[in-house]
C-alpha cells in the first residue's frame, strides 16, 4: 500500500491553480482581461481546457463569473478577493522568470507606484525582515510527520 503524501498548503494550492493555464488565466484576469475569447487568445489555451479551467477557479472562489450582456447571455471573469491574493505569487513567478529565463529581454515590467520597476520580495509582516532561506525555520503540525517525513513506527 502505498503511503499518503506528506500534508502540504502548497500541494493543496497546486491542486487549484498549479496548472499553466490556470496561472495564465490568473495573469490574464490580474492585466484586466476578463472575456472568454481574449483570455483564449492570450493563453493559447484549447477552448474546452479552458472552459474547464475556469469552471474549477470559479467552484473554488478564485475568480466568480459575472453576466455583461443579456441577449446573448455572456459572461465575463473577475477575481475574488482569494483570487486577488494569488497576484504575489503571480508577481513572484515572473520576477523569476524574469532573472532565470528572460534575463535579456524581460517581456513584461511591473512598475511599482513609487515609479521604480518592482523588484519582489517575501518579507515578514511582523518585523520587515525578507523571508529568505537563511531567515526560515519550518515546523510541522501534521500528526505523524516530521520535518525530514513520516514518523516511522516505534520512532
Amino acid at each position: 500500500m502505498k503511503a499518503a503524501p506528506r500534508p502540504c498548503s502548497i500541494a493543496d494550492t497546486l491542486a487549484l491553480v498549479g496548472e499553466k493555464y490556470s496561472l495564465l488565466v490568473l495573469r490574464e484576469i490580474s492585466l484586466g482581461v476578463r472575456r472568454f475569447d481574449r483570455i483564449a487568445r492570450n493563453t493559447g489555451a484549447p477552448r474546452d481546457i479552458l472552459t474547464a479551467r475556469l469552471k474549477r477557479l470559479v467552484e473554488a472562489g478564485i475568480l466568480e463569473k459575472v453576466a455583461y450582456s443579456e441577449r446573448p447571455k455572456r459572461y465575463e471573469y473577475r477575481a475574488t478577493p482569494a483570487g486577488e491574493e494569488l497576484e504575489p505569487v503571480l508577481v513572484t513567478l515572473m520576477a523569476w522568470g524574469d532573472r532565470h529565463l528572460n534575463a535579456d529581454a524581460r517581456p513584461v515590467v511591473l512598475e511599482h507606484s513609487c515609479g521604480e520597476v518592482l523588484d519582489p520580495r517575501v518579507v515578514c509582516a511582523s518585523c520587515g525582515g525578507e523571508a529568505d532561506r537563511a531567515s526560515l525555520k519550518h515546523h510541522t503540525h501534521a500528526p505523524g510527520w516530521t520535518t525530514s517525513g513520516p514518523v516511522e513506527d516505534g520512532r
